[in-house]
């Protein structure tokens, strides 16, 4: 089974997201997370460092600038999704992986507070 560790990046960025008010509170995840072609679409317009911040998870052994390496996406490249956010919990609790399931959780707080659920 592949092991990750945090992405910083990514959970700078969500942070920034979330505190300016660029997210999704109610989205279906799988009609909106990106598929490999809205992937690919981003890439060729912004960078791998880019690319990245949009996942939590850096798979451990996995060779930089490749989608290999980046896991757990929480967004569709342009706002944070709730839904994208559960995703990231269910999935990282499932397979054991607590850093990322801990900042996903994390996150989805921040999100239910800056929008008055918390």
């Amino acid at each position: 089974m592949a092991k990750y560790e945090i992405n910083p990046a990514a959970v700078e960025r969500a942070r920034g997201l979330i505190d300016s008010r660029q997210y999704v509170l109610d989205s279906d995840w799988g009609e909106v997370q990106p598929s490999a072609g809205d992937q690919n679409a981003y890439l060729r317009n912004h960078d791998w460092d880019e690319y990245a911040a949009w996942h939590l998870g850096l798979t451990e052994g996995a060779t930089d600038q490749t989608k290999a390496r980046y896991a757990f996406v929480y967004g569709d490249f342009r706002r944070v999704h709730r839904s994208g956010l559960i995703a990231c919990v269910y999935r990282a609790a499932e397979w054991r992986h607590k850093s990322v399931e801990r900042a996903a959780y994390d996150l989805l707080q921040r999100l239910d507070k800056a929008t008055g659920v918390g």
